[in-house]
């Protein structure tokens, strides 16, 4: 029962770093990152739009960046 807990609190640790370093990386940075991970995933036709974190955008935010005070904007087609 105690392996599970400090398993629990490693991966929740691990998940608030990885959330963390991406809302401190610089917008453009992270844009290209997750362009690449979409390209390799077979998706051609896309946009990704770095917006204000409270702007309204249509599509799916698959990132925050800059200090937390932008968003990355992902939606299919073109």
């Amino acid at each position: 029962m105690g392996k599970m807990i400090i398993a629990a609190m490693v991966l929740g640790l691990s998940v608030s770093s990885t959330w963390a370093q991406s809302q401190r990386k610089e917008c453009g940075e992270l844009k290209t990152e997750i362009e690449d991970k979409i390209k390799k995933n077979g998706v051609e036709n896309f946009t990704l739009a770095i917006v204000d974190k409270d702007a309204q955008a249509e599509g799916k935010v698959v990132g925050t960046c800059d200090g937390g005070t932008k968003k990355i904007v992902y939606k299919r087609g073109g």
